[in-house]
């Protein structure tokens, strides 16, 4: 029988927490899950550690190699190749307890149908125990993510989807010279597809790297304007709240004018907006340019 559950990592040298991230999955509780891994361009030998959790055959293990394009095509790729009913991502660097997929798959089965887009459950700090941000209000509810964030909760959650939606929704696009674009662009268009149930289960064990994305966001800014860009329109696009649209404004115009488009005004679905926005929108360009040149944005 099928597994119901792909587990899919996406990694770029990372063969150092790779392994951790593979202990924590060996222990399981429950094993009826799929491990894919796509590794984007890893040269650190993760492939040849991976083929060797294969050959000892504790877990099914899928593996695909990519050239590297920065997390969204690992993901792009995931999707492409999960054939379960649900999909989690767990990054490189974290862990999942013990319970956790026996814990998603006794949710799902409880509670899961084809009419909500699958579930939410909560992160914790690795290093303490602690809870990231806010519970839900009630556990087997209902919320979007948007809604969730706007009704007040805070810190990321952990997000299993059902992978036919998913599917539908089209894949992160791919600018030339750029290596990011946020995840939260196919998160915004699942939300208006259907809800996710709600489980106050802490899924996953965070660690945020020196390294990582999170810690370099302000250097993400100036590597990848046109990304963040396109991610900051289809925010004023879908965002429920007018205040988070201005705010999608302004990192627009941020972003736009890194990215030295001119047509930015002309691109924008909100063009009124933008144009009210572009004094904080320079403003804040100026501080992420700051930021980069003292070293502040660079996660040292």
């Amino acid at each position: 029988m099928k597994p119901l559950l792909t587990v899919f990592t996406p990694a770029f040298n990372r063969a150092d927490c790779l392994r951790h991230c593979y202990e924590s999955l060996r222990k399981q509780t429950c094993r009826d899950f799929i491990w894919l891994v796509v590794d984007d361009g890893s040269s650190d030998g993760t492939g040849d550690m991976v083929k060797e959790w294969m050959r000892a055959g504790e877990l099914e293990i899928q593996y695909h190699y990519k050239e590297n394009g920065g997390m969204h095509t690992a993901h792009n790729a995931a999707y492409e190749l999960m054939a379960t009913e649900l999909n989690v991502c767990l990054d490189s660097d974290d862990r999942m307890p013990e319970d956790a997929v026996a814990s998603i798959l006794e949710f799902w089965e409880r509670h899961g149908s084809d009419r909500v887009a699958g579930m939410a459950g909560l992160d914790a700090d690795a290093a303490t125990g602690e809870l990231i941000g806010t519970p839900f209000e009630e556990d087997a509810g209902e919320t979007t993510l948007n809604g969730f964030y706007a009704a007040g909760g805070r810190g990321d959650k952990k997000l299993v989807y059902r992978t036919a939606l998913m599917k539908q929704l089209p894949p992160y696009p791919v600018f030339p010279g750029e290596k990011y674009v946020g995840l939260g662009y196919k998160y915004m268009l699942a939300d208006r597809l259907a809800p996710l149930l709600t489980m106050n289960k802490v899924l996953c064990l965070v660690e945020y790297r020196e390294d990582g994305s999170s810690r370099n966001m302000f250097r993400q800014y100036v590597l990848n304007p046109r990304g963040f860009a396109f991610l900051r329109k289809e925010g004023m696009r879908y965002q429920p709240a007018r205040r988070r649209r201005f705010m999608e404004a302004v990192h627009y115009v941020s972003a736009s004018l890194l990215a030295r488009n001119p047509r930015f005004l002309r691109e924008s679905p909100r063009p009124f907006l933008t144009l009210a926005a572009v004094p904080f929108g320079v403003a804040l360009m100026c501080l992420i340019l700051v930021k980069n040149r003292t070293g502040k944005g660079a996660g040292k």
